[in-house]
């Protein structure tokens, strides 16, 4: 049957030249029409040229000319805004950049702190490098980063003869971390715009080479270290993790809140902490259990696994060797491998 949801459909298959994510994620599609086997179609670009809207829009017909009992289409391609002077009007997105290099970044995030993002982050990228991809991970925790101890490297980056930061790393993984340019214990004391400047530089000024996964581990919340990453580069998508809980899952909310705000796809929800086995063999579900699988119900978007509470994920943490390097084979590390393999299949 022909109605918007067909068509939006047929439009995720068009991607914007030169990134991954299609025009509909972008948030680029403003107008969606059908009537009498007609289609009519106005997409909305922050930037760009003529020869660009003319690509676009010719690719936009292709896809809906397929479509069954489609008859015409009309696909209009609007440009940027102009100020009274000619020059194309600000974008908060106009510096938003496709990284050479980079084929997929993913943040991952939590509406609140404490329920092990920065825990899941790490094993996820060394998980993906067992499944044979080339990983770097960005921690942009910019006021408490912990990467540098759950990766177990305290190593300063090098610069390059390009005046690029020549990233650490460990495990397989390529990684930056302001903890990696701290004396110490020494605190970060900055203002937004401060933090908005790292980000860029940890995106634009790190020499990441060619990665098939960069991950991106985001503070807890909805504040400046996240805007300043959609604004900076094109995300293929977000990960949430969360706790059972409902006071954890009422953040969550939050945070599908705003990345769908900035045109970033969900990539799924991840259940941490879901219960914990006892040395007798009794199961505690010590915050509750299902919750983050019931929320991805509720919402229409994947769920990509649970993380029960084991020790051994703690203490690799701790020592610098996470548990899907430390005990790959054990059931710790299986419980992040099988939500590796979960979020490769998403990511296409």
């Amino acid at each position: 049957m022909l109605n918007e949801e067909t068509i939006k459909r047929a439009l995720q298959s068009v991607k914007y030249p030169g990134f991954s994510r299609d025009i509909v994620s972008f948030g680029l599609v403003k107008q969606i029409a059908a009537n009498n086997n007609a289609v009519n179609v106005v997409l909305q670009l922050t930037s760009g040229s003529g020869e660009l809207a003319g690509q676009l829009k010719a690719e936009c017909e292709r896809v809906l000319k397929s479509l069954p009992d489609v008859k015409a289409v009309y696909v209009e391609v609007k440009l940027p805004a102009t100020t009274p002077s000619g020059t194309p009007a600000s974008s908060p997105w106009s510096q938003q950049n496709k990284v050479s290099g980079l084929k997929r970044v993913v943040a991952v995030a939590s509406g609140k702190g404490g329920v092990g993002k920065s825990t899941t982050s790490v094993n996820l990228a060394c998980a993906l490098v067992q499944l044979g991809a080339a990983v770097g991970l960005l921690d942009c925790d910019i006021y408490g980063p912990s990467i540098p101890l759950m990766m177990g490297i305290r190593e300063r980056p090098t610069v390059s003869n390009q005046e690029k930061l020549v990233p650490p790393s460990n495990h397989g993984v390529k990684l930056m971390s302001m903890g990696f340019l701290l004396d110490g214990d020494a605190p970060v004391i900055w203002r937004g715009p401060m933090i908005t400047k790292t980000i860029q530089q940890f995106i634009n000024s790190v020499e990441w080479g060619d990665l098939d996964y960069l991950l991106v581990d985001l503070p807890p919340g909805t504040g400046d270290a996240q805007l300043s990453l959609c604004q900076t580069v094109s995300l293929d998508g977000g990960v949430i993790v969360t706790t059972p809980q409902e006071a954890s899952l009422g953040v969550v909310r939050k945070g599908i809140a705003m990345f769908e705000k900035v045109n970033v796809p969900i990539l799924g929800i991840i259940e941490n902490m879901s219960y914990f086995t006892t040395p007798t063999g009794d199961r505690v579900e010590i915050f509750g259990h299902g919750g983050g699988k019931a929320e991805a119900n509720r919402q229409n978007i994947p769920f990509l696994g649970e993380v029960p509470i084991f020790t051994e994920i703690r203490v690799s943490g701790d020592l610098g060797i996470p548990v899907v390097v430390s005990a790959p084979n054990q059931p710790p590390a299986q419980a992040f491998i099988r939500i590796a393999e979960a979020l490769r299949k998403r990511l296409g």
